[in-house]
C-alpha cells in the first residue's frame, strides 16, 4: 500500500480538544512515544493499559500501510527508586534492572510485543545534559546552587495542553523554592544529595530530572517533532506540559503533533457487558486520577493477576473501552471478559470440526488483502469489516470494533445453522464460511487477540482431568438415552447446567463448555 493510498485515520488530540486526520511528519511512516513506568516496584495493572492500547494502535496503523517506530522509555533514576533501593538494602541500579525484568515480563504475557525502541534514563545522560545546556544557553533556563530549572516565564505558551494560567500552574515551590525564580520553574538537573547516586554535569555532581528525562530521549530517537505522544490522563500535567515547554522552547518547533491520553484503571464493577454496548469516552483527567489503581492505592503486583486470569481475558478487557475513557476493573469485570472469549473460542472449535481448519492456522491478512478478498465473505462479513474499520479508523474506537467482532461471532453461527454444515458439506458455503473466518482472523489480529491457540497455564494438569471426566459424563447421559432411560440424561443436563457447564447435542457427538 503506497503512502498516497494509506486510508484516512482521525485521530484526537488533547491539545486541539479535537479529531484530525493523521498527517504524519515523514510520509507514510508514524513516530510515537509512550511515557513508559518508573521502576522501583512490581507493576501493575495500571502500567499495562497504556502499553496494551498503544500496541492496539500500532497494528492498526502497520495493518493500514504505515510504517511505525514506537518507543516506551524506563524512568531508572528517580527519587523512589532511590528511597527504595535503600530500603531493601540494594543498589538503585539493581532494584531498576529487577524491576524492568518485571515489566517486560508482563508486557509479554498481555502479547505487547510491537515495542520498538526501550531507551533508559541512564543510558541518556550525555544526551539529557546536552539538552539542558541548550536551554541555558537559549536563556530558557538557568543554574541555582547545583540544581538547574526551566524558566516558565520564557515560555508564552506554557500551560497551552492543560489549558491553564501561570498562576494555576504555581505551587509553593516545594523543598526548593528558595532556589527557584518562580514557584512554578521546574527541576531540570538535581544536584545530587550525599550518598545518592550522581553523574558528573557542567553544573556539579547530580542527575536529571523526570520531565527532561522525556524530551532528551524522544528527542534521540524519534527527532524534535513528531507524530504521536501517548501516555495517561494523569501525565497531561505536570509531566506532558513540562514536555512541550522545553522541547519546543529549545527546538522552535511542535514537540508532538497529537497527543493522546487513555483513561486511567479504576477500581469497582463493570462499566459494561464486554461484547454488548460500547462504553463512552472521557477525559476528565482529575476526576479519574482520583480514583485510579496505582501503588499508592495498594494495587496488587500484575503477576499474581497472572495465576488467577488468563492473560487474553484481560487484554480485551482492557480494550472493551474507548481508550480514553476510564477502565473498571476487578474481578467481575475480568470474569465477564473471560466468558466473553469464550464465545470465540466455542466458534473455532466449531469451524474446525466443520471445515478440518484451525482458526489458529489461518493467516493474518492486512489491510490491502483484505480489501481484495472480502467479496468472498458475503455481504454480512463485508458489512461487519466495514464496521470495524471504520471505529478504528475513528480514533481506534476499539469499545465498537470489539462489540463488531461479536455480531460477526453470531453471523458465522448463523451461517453454519442455516446451511446446516455440522452435517452437510456443500463445497460453496464451504468456501464461504472460510472466507468470513479470514476475515475475523484479519481482524482480531488487529487488536491482538487470539493470535496463538490457549497454552495450558498452571492449572492445566486439573484442566485435563476435568476434560476426562467430562468425556466419562457425557458418555453415560448417550447411554442412558440409547438405553430411552431419559430420567438419567436429563438429570445429567440439569446437574451440569447448575454447575455451569452447557451439552451441545451435534450431528457428530455432544460437545460441552461452560457457561
Amino acid at each position: 500500500m503506497t503512502a498516497t493510498a494509506l486510508p484516512q485515520i482521525e485521530v484526537y488530540s488533547t491539545l486541539t480538544k479535537a479529531k484530525a486526520p493523521l498527517v504524519t511528519v515523514k510520509p507514510g511512516h508514524v513516530g510515537m512515544y509512550l511515557c513508559g513506568p518508573t521502576v522501583y516496584k512490581p507493576s501493575h495493572i495500571g502500567h499495562m493499559v497504556g502499553p496494551v492500547i498503544f500496541d492496539t494502535v500500532k497494528r492498526h496503523l502497520e495493518y493500514s500501510g504505515w510504517q511505525v517506530t514506537w518507543v516506551v522509555n524506563i524512568t531508572d533514576v528517580d527519587d523512589k527508586i532511590i528511597a527504595e533501593s535503600a530500603a531493601r538494602g540494594t543498589t538503585m541500579a539493581k532494584l531498576a534492572e529487577e524491576m524492568t525484568a518485571d515489566y517486560l515480563d508482563n508486557l509479554a504475557a498481555l502479547g505487547v510485543t510491537s515495542i520498538d525502541s526501550m531507551p533508559k534514563a541512564t543510558e541518556h545522560i550525555g544526551t539529557i545534559i546536552t539538552f539542558i545546556e541548550g536551554l541555558v544557553a537559549k536563556g530558557c533556563a538557568y543554574a541555582s546552587d547545583g540544581d538547574v530549572y526551566f524558566d516558565v516565564m520564557k515560555d508564552a505558551d506554557y500551560g497551552k495542553l492543560t489549558n491553564r494560567s501561570l498562576d494555576q500552574t504555581q505551587g509553593e515551590g516545594g523543598s526548593t523554592a528558595d532556589r527557584k525564580r518562580s514557584a512554578a520553574d521546574f527541576a531540570l538537573w538535581k544536584q545530587a544529595k550525599p550518598g545518592e547516586p550522581a553523574w558528573e554535569s557542567p553544573w556539579g555532581p547530580g542527575r536529571p530530572g523526570w520531565h527532561i528525562e522525556c524530551s532528551a530521549m524522544s528527542k534521540a530517537i524519534l527527532g524534535p517533532h513528531f507524530d504521536i505522544h501517548g501516555g495517561g490522563l494523569d501525565l497531561v500535567f505536570p509531566h506532558h506540559e513540562n514536555e512541550i515547554a522545553q522541547s519546543e522552547s529549545l527546538h522552535d518547533c511542535p514537540m508532538a503533533t497529537f497527543w493522546m491520553h487513555n483513561g486511567l484503571m479504576q477500581a469497582g464493577g463493570a462499566a459494561g457487558k464486554v461484547g454488548g454496548r460500547p462504553r463512552g469516552e472521557a477525559d476528565d483527567a482529575a476526576a479519574q486520577a482520583a480514583t485510579k489503581i496505582s501503588k499508592s492505592t495498594g494495587a496488587e503486583p500484575f503477576k499474581n493477576l497472572l495465576a488467577r486470569h488468563r492473560p487474553e481475558a484481560i487484554r480485551m478487557l482492557l480494550l472493551s473501552t474507548h481508550y480514553r475513557s476510564p477502565i473498571h476493573f476487578g474481578e467481575e469485570p475480568l470474569g465477564e471478559s473471560a466468558r466473553a472469549m469464550e464465545a470465540f473460542e466455542r466458534l473455532f472449535t466449531r469451524f474446525q470440526r466443520v471445515a478440518g481448519t484451525s482458526f489458529y492456522a489461518l493467516p493474518c491478512r492486512n489491510r490491502a488483502a483484505g480489501d481484495a478478498a472480502v467479496p468472498a465473505a458475503g455481504a454480512d462479513g463485508a458489512a461487519l469489516r466495514g464496521k470495524f474499520l471504520a471505529a478504528m479508523d475513528d480514533d481506534f474506537n476499539t469499545a465498537i470494533a470489539i462489540a463488531t467482532l461479536f455480531d460477526f461471532v453470531r453471523v458465522v453461527n448463523k451461517f453454519i445453522d442455516q446451511h446446516a454444515l455440522e452435517a452437510k458439506k456443500p463445497a460453496a458455503e464451504l468456501a464461504a464460511l472460510d472466507a468470513m473466518m479470514l476475515v475475523l482472523r484479519e481482524l482480531t489480529g488487529v487488536l491482538g487477540l487470539f493470535l496463538e491457540e490457549p497454552r495450558a497455564q498452571a492449572g492445566g494438569a486439573d484442566e485435563a482431568l476435568v476434560g476426562k471426566l467430562m468425556e466419562l459424563v457425557i458418555e453415560i447421559r448417550t447411554n442412558a438415552r440409547k438405553a430411552k432411560d431419559f430420567a438419567t440424561a436429563d438429570l445429567v443436563r440439569t446437574k451440569l447446567t447448575e454447575a455451569g457447564i452447557v451439552l451441545e447435542d451435534r450431528p457428530d457427538g455432544t460437545g460441552w463448555s461452560r457457561k
